[in-house]
């Protein structure tokens, strides 16, 4: 015998399986977790975001005037414009 019978044996292997799992998934949920929080924040698309701070942000660019702010913003709130 190469241990004299001392050692962790069968149990051993499956606390060492156990364990490098654990710790690739630790890994892999690091990793996972940097990309998510350092990747550029993407914009939504002017057709599926937010319509009024869309209109909010047009009419403070000076794209619309006021008339056609209030009218538009009535559309979006429900009324007959």
């Amino acid at each position: 015998m190469w241990h004299d019978g001392w050692g962790w044996g069968f149990a051993g292997f499956w606390a060492m399986l156990l364990f490098m799992a654990l710790f690739w998934g630790v890994i892999v949920a690091l990793v996972v977790w940097a990309v998510r929080q350092y990747r550029p924040r993407q914009e939504p698309a002017a057709g599926g975001g937010d319509a009024m701070r869309i209109l909010e942000e047009r009419f403070a660019r000076g794209e619309i005037d006021a008339d056609e702010f209030q009218r538009r913003r009535e559309i979006l709130r429900g009324g007959t414009g």
